[in-house]
């Protein structure tokens, strides 16, 4: 298996290969393709909890890439709601500017406006555009859930972010209820 310090360089060097073999539009289809068959456990998560599946996800995921982040949600009984996310250091970014031996993708980062969107959008997720500081390896973007969802989704979501809640009061960590 290749680890993430060989894979990341390689992915961003896959799409500066594509792009030069054939043109942006290939990498952009790459993406497409991404999207559809990688993101399955995101899919699970928000087909099942909603908007609190994303924030689910997004924790564990960046929590295991070591992200430096900060996420917050605000999310109502009926499923609709907000997760803001500010990625205060990217560990991937981070790792390609790190190289001198090669030049990153110049829309390494474009991504995950491509990835993730094809999933979230069958959901009624939207994404705000995202404010990115590449040469910090930053991001921040929020998603939103303006409709309510399936009464079960909305009920299962509900429960897991009080849930969560009650986990965070336990633990000592701030959290606000409205």
């Amino acid at each position: 298996m290749i680890s993430c310090t060989e894979f990341i360089p390689s992915y961003s060097l896959l799409f500066t290969w594509l792009e030069n073999k054939v043109d942006y539009d290939e990498v952009v289809r790459y993406w497409e393709y991404l999207g559809r068959i990688s993101t399955g456990k995101l899919e699970a998560a928000v087909k099942e909890k909603g908007l609190f599946g994303c924030w689910e996800y997004w924790k564990a995921a960046l929590n295991e890439e070591a992200a430096d982040f900060v996420m917050e949600i605000h999310i109502n009984e009926d499923g609709t709601g907000y997760l803001a996310s500010d990625m205060r250091y990217c560990p991937s970014m981070g790792r390609l500017l790190e190289y001198d031996h090669f030049e990153p993708h110049h829309d390494y980062c474009a991504h995950c406006d491509v990835i993730y969107p094809i999933v979230l959008d069958k959901y009624g997720i939207r994404s705000a555009p995202r404010t990115l500081d590449v040469q910090r390896a930053a991001c921040a973007i929020s998603l939103h859930m303006d409709e309510p969802p399936a009464p079960e989704v909305a009920a299962a979501g509900w429960q897991a972010a009080l849930k969560e809640l009650e986990n965070a009061e336990a633990e000592a960590i701030t959290a606000w209820v409205d």
